[in-house]
């Protein structure tokens, strides 16, 4: 949600400061009489309450667009790479979700029957909660299997990574039809 809003802020900033980077350009180039100049002054220092209040609150927007700009670009980004921070008595550990997703996925498509696979991990309170989405052969038991890929998937993600697994969900989104041929004897 917040990245939408900076989007916003950001198109909005954009026109504004491009409409006064074309008024600027127009008046340094002298495309705008002097005498138009002289009576835009004039209205804004005439006292008329809502030209000032306007362009008050024009600049204070910008201003506060701008203190956001400037928070968003010296904050440290953390973001771009997500991951699970663990602190050990010799220093700080950080791996990533990627890492604990082909993790999972190792884990998962070591078990027979299992064709294609997509993971998704979330931090809970209690562990890590891993989605995987799979498409089967549908030769073989689809519980079965799916209690294999868990105990498999959360057994290998506890012991590489030492953290705690909460929940593994497991979606079977399909099975792929495969195709048996009968050989022909003549």
């Amino acid at each position: 949600m917040i990245k939408i809003v900076d989007r916003l802020l950001l198109f909005i900033y954009s026109l504004i400061i491009g409409a006064l980077s074309v008024v600027i350009v127009a008046l340094a180039a002298r495309w705008i009489p002097q005498a138009t100049t002289n009576l835009w002054v004039r209205e804004l220092y005439s006292g008329k309450l809502w030209l000032m209040v306007t362009i008050i609150a024009v600049a204070v927007a910008l201003l506060l667009i701008s203190l956001r700009f400037f928070y968003v670009s010296v904050k440290r980004g953390n973001a771009a790479a997500p991951s699970i921070d663990q602190r050990t008595e010799f220093g700080d550990i950080r791996i990533s979700m990627e890492t604990v997703e082909n993790l999972a996925l190792k884990a998962a498509g070591k078990q027979r029957g299992v064709k294609d696979l997509k993971a998704r991990i979330r931090v809970a309170e209690a562990g890590l909660i891993i989605m995987l989405r799979a498409v089967v052969d549908g030769e073989s038991s689809i519980p079965v299997l799916t209690e294999d890929i868990q105990r498999a998937v959360k057994n290998h993600v506890e012991e590489v990574t030492g953290i705690p697994v909460a929940d593994v969900t497991v979606f079977v989104a399909n099975i792929i039809q495969t195709q048996t041929f009968k050989s022909r004897v003549e």
